[in-house]
């Protein structure tokens, strides 16, 4: 069952959640950073390594909403949260 409103607003201020998608952002940045420069997504990779805790802030919301996260919560595995992550960060792009 999803997540109700209160709870998924409670994750998306969450601290140990914030934690767990910035290590994501980071993790995804630095996959996109090994691609040719060209690439559209470089300005946010460098974005995230400069401040992962604002792009973890940013990024943890949306997040929240992925049909992963609204069903499983700060439970969700950390492979189906970088899933989750990168889909918001594609969204984003």
């Amino acid at each position: 069952m999803p997540l109700t409103y209160a709870e998924s607003a409670a994750l998306m201020t969450d601290f140990n959640f914030k934690g767990r998608v910035k290590v994501a952002c980071l993790k995804y940045a630095d996959s996109i950073l090994i691609d040719p420069p060209s690439n559209p997504a470089q300005r946010w990779a460098m974005s995230a390594f400069q401040n992962p805790d604002g792009t973890a802030q940013q990024v943890q919301p949306p997040t929240v909403m992925d049909p992963a996260v609204q069903e499983a919560g700060n439970e969700i595995s950390d492979l189906s949260l970088q899933a989750a992550v990168e889909g918001v960060v594609n969204k984003i792009l």
